[in-house]
């Protein structure tokens, strides 16, 4: 069972709420990933003429968990009070925390980032952290007392998939007893399978779903890409080895003088 913060869930599949055509396709793909987890942005709750309520109604009525997220933040200021104002707006003591340092590839400012985490662990927040796959980084996040860190797979909307594998085994085996979520720069559900595959227990995506030509059936699909790679996981894939090895035995073949 996956447990973020002594909550349990079944779906692995967690799904961002920006850019779809429109409300109902939104909540149609999100019905059909089977996501128990949406992020949510409080610019968009807070916009003008509180044209975000609707938004904020459509939500409650798919019975989902709401995590907000500090998305366009570029100081540890400006993520803090945007984190205490979402609790506020939203009721809910987790949060997504993005400290943006790099503008082109919208890298964590990881400097910022635990800064900024310790301030609201500090304050009681439920802390979601998006940072690189640098294990130093993670480890100074657990200090803070994160209990799940949200690596990237690639920069955010890419759709690149998983940049650095190498990183990202390497923080699974450093980190077995905490969640682990791949998020950003997901594209396709084989980037998805591939994240399980590694034996993360979750991915976070958005754009791939909600830029897709038909957002609820890709969502599906990466729903099922999800399932699949866990199972893989579970199931202990075979090694991959240099040299071909028969697959049928050779004891008893004829011998031919």
């Amino acid at each position: 069972m996956l447990t973020f913060y002594d909550t349990p869930f079944t779906a692995r599949l967690l799904l961002g709420t920006a850019q779809y055509p429109s409300p109902a396709i939104l909540a149609e793909a999100v019905r059909a990933s089977g996501a128990g987890i949406v992020t949510v942005s409080l610019r968009r709750e807070s916009g003008g003429e509180r044209s975000g309520q609707s938004f904020w109604s459509l939500i409650r009525e798919l019975g989902v968990r709401v995590l907000p997220n500090t998305a366009g933040c570029h100081s540890v200021k400006e993520a803090v009070t945007t984190a205490q104002m979402a609790r506020e707006v939203f009721g809910t003591s987790w949060i997504k925390l993005e400290v943006i340092g790099e503008a082109d590839t919208l890298q964590p400012d990881i400097f910022g980032l635990v800064e900024a985490a310790r301030i609201l662990v500090s304050e009681g927040f439920d802390v979601f952290p998006y940072t690189t796959e640098d294990l130093v980084v993670a480890e100074r996040l657990v200090e803070a007392g994160c209990r799940v860190l949200m690596p990237w797979g690639a920069p955010i909307g890419s759709g690149r998939g998983l940049n650095n594998v190498y990183g990202l085994r390497s923080m699974r085996a450093h980190f077995p007893g905490i969640p682990l979520v791949v998020d950003a720069g997901i594209g396709t559900p084989s980037h998805a399978a591939h994240a399980m595959e590694l034996g993360y227990d979750a991915v976070l995506l958005n754009t791939a779903v909600a830029k897709a030509g038909d957002p609820a059936a890709m969502a599906r699909a990466f729903a099922l890409a999800i399932e699949a790679g866990r199972l893989a996981f579970l199931a202990d894939p075979m090694t991959p080895r240099d040299m071909a090895a028969p697959s049928t035995p050779v004891l008893g073949k004829a011998v031919l003088a």
